[in-house]
């Protein structure tokens, strides 16, 4: 049974983690890039008020200052001393109508003020700035952001917004990989169930706790397999009693046929009665076969305890001991013990030891192994076959480029047995270790024998 790696590339789960993670990454983005343009423009709204906040209260005392000066004092500039070392985020001027500065602050920087700027807000080269003209136009007072200030206030408050991305991009693929796994378990459940079906095992599957979605999806399953068990039974059924009641018949008809043909004289009528016999004996090994195939499919092919397979083995090659030479190769311990049934081990080997035997190059002596970790091969001498007929060599009624007698159906039961075990068959040719040849390998589950 082919595994599927889980998860799958394509599996719900994955698309879910991502999609979910996805969408809340992209609206944490969104909501950040919202909030920094909602903050820019109250920042904007703020610092634009405390400029003008800082004009209106250094006018009047810049007023007061300059007429409290003497006259010949007043082309002087006047600075007004830092209390304590700090740094002025912002700076003023105080001008007369002609541009002279009359008062600046400690950390003022002339070249960020332009020398006639207009009343009220403006942006400088580098900087905001805000602008009152008082008494009648001599007193001029403008007060200047520093560069670049406000624009670092809005990226360090948006970073602190996008920086937790980092951290939560992990822990919610993660979060979101185990929520989504949690709630898909009943629907994992149920892939492994329908996973689990095959031709030997079409049980209905359980959809307990499945979703609601999902749950019409199991009854769909359910009735599609109940109609294929249906279906199968009634050709197994077909199969199995067509032939059990051809036995009957064909054995009667053949006995009176060798009475027949043991009765006349040489001659056209006994000739014509070896051919009625020969056709019957392939009535009835055709008969045969479809008793096993029909066994092998409805039946199943595990036994209820554990079972040494390699008396079964001794007994096939003695039954078919003389239709030609066989070379074995068993365990060294003469034994393998297999959950396979006895039987059907039986009947699997005795197919395929046949086939290479009626099949194979007579000249040469068919190989037989069984090893302690359950491959049973049989290799049969005789020319490569391609890819084209290997591929086909399991379909019913097909025997290849063959000429020796035969239904076309021991390969199909071989098969038919594999599969009700889980196991694999493989052909391959030119036989291992060989130039020529074909070598059928088959899986046995393994086992160990219980105490008692």
């Amino acid at each position: 049974m082919t595994r599927v790696a889980w998860p799958p590339k394509g599996s719900l789960q994955r698309r879910l983690a991502l999609a979910l993670t996805g969408g809340v990454m992209a609206l944490w983005l969104l909501a950040t890039v919202a909030a920094g343009l909602l903050l820019r423009r109250e920042i904007d709204e703020v610092f634009d008020s405390a400029l003008q906040e800082v004009v209106q209260r250094v006018l009047p005392l810049a007023y007061a200052e300059i007429l409290g000066r003497e006259a010949d004092a007043l082309p002087d500039l006047q600075q007004v001393a830092s209390v304590g070392a700090h740094r002025e985020y912002i700076t003023y001027i105080v001008r007369d109508a002609t541009g002279r500065r009359l008062l600046e602050s400690h950390d003022a920087d002339p070249a960020q003020f332009p020398p006639n700027p207009a009343h009220g807000f403006s942006d400088g080269p580098s900087s905001r700035l805000y602008t009152e003209v008082a008494v009648s136009g001599t007193i001029v007072v403008t007060a200047a952001e520093r560069p670049g200030h406000r624009q670092k206030a809005v990226r360090d408050a948006v970073g602190m917004l996008a920086w937790p991305l980092l951290l939560l991009l992990p822990l919610g693929i993660a979060g979101t990989w185990v929520l989504v796994a949690v709630t898909l378990r009943p629907v994992t459940a149920f892939r492994r169930e329908i996973e689990a079906r095959g031709s030997g095992h079409l049980a209905p599957v359980s959809g307990a706790h499945l979703p609601s979605e999902i749950a019409p999806v199991a009854e769909a399953v359910n009735a599609l397999m109940t109609r294929l068990r249906r279906a199968l039974d009634a050709e197994r059924s077909f199969t199995a009693n067509s032939a059990h009641e051809l036995r009957t018949p064909v054995a009667a008809a053949l006995a009176q046929t060798q009475r027949l043909r043991a009765e006349l004289p040489e001659g056209a009528a006994r000739a014509r009665t070896v051919e009625i016999e020969t056709a019957l004996k392939r009535l009835a090994r055709l008969s045969e076969k479809l008793l096993q195939l029909a066994r092998a499919e409805g039946a199943g092919p595990l036994g209820e305890t554990p079972q040494n397979l390699v008396p079964a083995l001794r007994l096939v090659l003695h039954d078919l001991s003389a239709e030609g030479t066989v070379e074995v190769a068993l365990p060294p311990t003469g034994r393998f013990v297999s959950t396979l049934d006895m039987d059907a081990f039986a009947i699997l080997a005795r197919n395929l030891i046949e086939n290479a035997l009626k099949h194979g190059d007579g000249n040469r002596p068919v190989r037989v192994a069984l090893s302690d970790e359950g491959q049973f091969s049989v290799i049969s001498p005789g020319p490569v076959l391609g890819p084209e007929i290997l591929a086909g060599m399991t379909q019913r009624f097909v025997r290849g480029a063959a000429t020796a007698d035969g239904a076309g159906l021991g390969l199909s039961i071989v098969q038919a047995i594999t599969q009700g075990v889980g196991g694999e068959i493989a052909f391959v040719s030119p036989a291992s270790g060989q130039e020529d040849g074909l070598e059928v390998r088959v899986e046995l589950p393994a086992a160990k024998l219980t105490a008692g």
